[in-house]
């Protein structure tokens, strides 16, 4: 989700959600102690360089604020600020939020609350560091059905 779309959903709502990918909801509590611009210069096991741009926000609990509540409103202007004093781009957005370790999430919104949606690691170079190439599996009924495919008795197989 980008930022703009981010904002937009927040426009709608009153109270902020988060929700977890195993469906759990993070706690009403919440704080978001960070709003920036996350810029990672990379080279991939290939070599290439890479260059990415993400706006981060920061999720955190204390445990002993409990009646802590951030408004939909107060956020809002939290990234207007952020936007205006860090020249904050409309980039995807990484959640970081604490469980066992700091997880990585990406963010989506369902028209009522935000969910975090896991993140993958992979190779960005799988063709120059040897993993074989997945091959993409057909059904010969799907094959027989294929106008383009070869007719045994055309004799082009």
């Amino acid at each position: 989700m980008k930022l703009s779309d981010f904002k937009n959903a927040l426009s709608s709502l009153e109270k902020i959600s988060f929700r977890m990918p195993d469906g759990k909801f993070v706690e009403d509590h919440i704080h978001i102690t960070e709003v920036g611009m996350l810029n990672k210069q990379f080279i991939d096991c290939g070599g290439v360089v890479r260059n990415e741009a993400k706006v981060g926000f920061q999720l955190w609990k204390d445990d002993a604020d409990l009646e802590h509540r951030l408004s939909a409103e107060k956020l809002f202007n939290i990234i207007l600020l952020s936007e205006e004093k860090l020249n904050i781009l409309d980039e995807e957005i990484e959640v970081e939020y604490q469980s066992a370790t700091i997880g990585k999430y990406g963010v989506e919104f369902n028209g009522f609350e935000f969910v975090l949606t896991n993140k993958q690691t992979a190779c960005l170079a799988q063709d120059n560091c040897g993993i074989p190439v997945t091959k993409q599996k057909v059904s010969l009924s799907d094959l027989q059905n294929n106008s383009s495919c070869c007719d045994p008795q055309t004799g082009c197989c």
